[in-house]
């Protein structure tokens, strides 16, 4: 009779007792009780390495012992075929491609920033837009740097636990951030359409309501869907899109963004044809077609038109694919903007050349000065009046135009 307590504490430890969450650097295994059998199928990481159709499931025992071995291995179940690439190699290139692209797209819209604050004859509404759009990508980068710091600091993180309010709350920002640079550059293309059909047109009050529909619309949908998340389906981190539903709170305003900037796209080629073929224009066939090419490449990057490739396309459709398209060269959208509509601008390099121009005439009337006071510095045998003459004549007056006129030569309205 000694020995029944003891016995009755084994059993109740053995009928009570559970096999706590898990993550196995693959897969993340729910709690268990002794004696239950946990099936999952294979991580969605094998599914971009065997696209096929019909991957096994993966199955562990819960028993007093805590949990049993993973059969089949993961290799058996999920791997079809003699692949013998590793998944998380795949992820791995995918991540170093994208977090170099963000990190070029970063410092490169900083600096095209600058110098959009920095001068004040590049204040108008035009660059107003395209340094919103600046900022909507600067956050697009850091959203995806916090992700992934949050969720993959570390490759062995338990992804278990990462559910907590601060993790949802980054997930919140990441798609807050991702859905106004998709809006951004909608705005973009209305901008231009807009600039192209109408002669005149309140500016201001325009960029007022561009600035409500850019930064408010993203406001709106991620809340409903962040309250609508938090109600129907607050499972781990946010980071998965399980629930088509509700994930096309988000992706039904994006999808139709990026569709009808395609449409606005086609209307100012059709518009570009039919002013580049203007007897006003000039210029033999072969240049006409090499304007129109060269106004097409540049708005591809200006209006995300390239994003329409995948925009219906379902969530699991070409999963490889996209990563590679959509983070991959995607990541590099931002340091191809601001070359193209800062860097290069015609307007920009003139400013800042007039400046450099104005900073070298001050330095030299500074050292003029000092050689007056100290005339034993004045070695030189150069006249200081040519030197005044070369270094601030005047530069063709800028002309101030929108960026598609500037690229096809085209007198449009600003």
């Amino acid at each position: 009779m000694d020995s029944d307590p003891y016995h009755l504490l084994i059993i109740l430890v053995v009928l009570f007792s559970e096999c706590p969450w898990e993550w196995d650097n693959l897969t993340c295994w729910e709690a268990a009780s002794v004696g239950e059998v946990m099936k999952v199928n294979c991580p969605e990481l094998f599914e971009f390495m065997s696209p096929e159709e019909g991957l096994g499931t993966i199955s562990r025992n819960c028993t007093e012992f805590g949990w049993s071995e993973p059969y089949p291995y993961y290799g058996d179940a999920c791997m079809i075929g003699d692949n013998t690439t590793k998944p998380d190699m795949y992820y791995a290139s995918v991540k170093a491609l994208y977090t170099v692209g963000y990190s070029t797209s970063l410092v490169s819209l900083i600096a095209a920033m600058v110098i959009l604050c920095r001068f004040r004859k590049l204040h108008c509404t035009r660059n107003f837009i395209h340094m919103n759009l600046f900022v909507s990508f600067i956050l697009r980068a850091i959203s995806v740097f916090i992700k992934d710091g949050v969720l993959y600091a570390e490759e062995d993180s338990d992804h278990c636990f990462v559910h907590t309010v601060g993790c949802k709350a980054v997930m919140v920002f990441f798609h807050y951030c991702v859905m106004s640079n998709y809006f951004w550059l909608f705005i973009e293309g209305l901008y231009l359409f807009t600039l192209l059909v109408e002669t005149f047109f309140p500016e201001r009050r325009y960029f007022y309501w561009y600035t409500i529909i850019g930064w408010g619309t993203p406001t709106i949908c991620v809340t409903i869907w962040a309250v609508l998340r938090l109600h129907f389906d607050d499972s781990g981190c946010w980071d998965m899109n399980d629930n088509t539903a509700l994930w096309w709170v988000i992706k039904g305003p994006v999808v139709a963004s990026i569709m009808i900037n395609f449409v606005l796209f086609i209307g100012i080629i059709i518009i570009l044809v039919q002013k580049l073929q203007s007897p006003d224009i000039g210029g033999n066939e072969s240049s006409i077609y090499l304007r129109l090419a060269r106004s097409t490449l540049l708005l591809i990057p200006l209006f995300g038109i390239h994003y329409t490739v995948f925009a219906f396309s379902p969530e699991d459709f070409s999963k490889r694919e996209r990563l590679v398209f959509e983070l991959g060269l995607g990541s590099f959208q931002g340091f191809v903007v601001a070359v193209l509509y800062c860097f290069l601008n015609g307007e920009v390099q003139s400013e800042i050349k007039r400046k450099w121009r104005s900073w070298t005439v001050n330095r030299y009337f500074a050292v003029d000065l000092k050689q007056q006071r100290h005339p034993s510095l004045a070695s030189s045998g150069v006249n200081g009046g040519t030197q005044l003459s070369i270094l601030s004549k005047s530069s063709s007056q800028i002309r101030m135009s929108s960026p598609l006129a500037e690229t096809v030569n085209l007198n449009l309205p600003t």
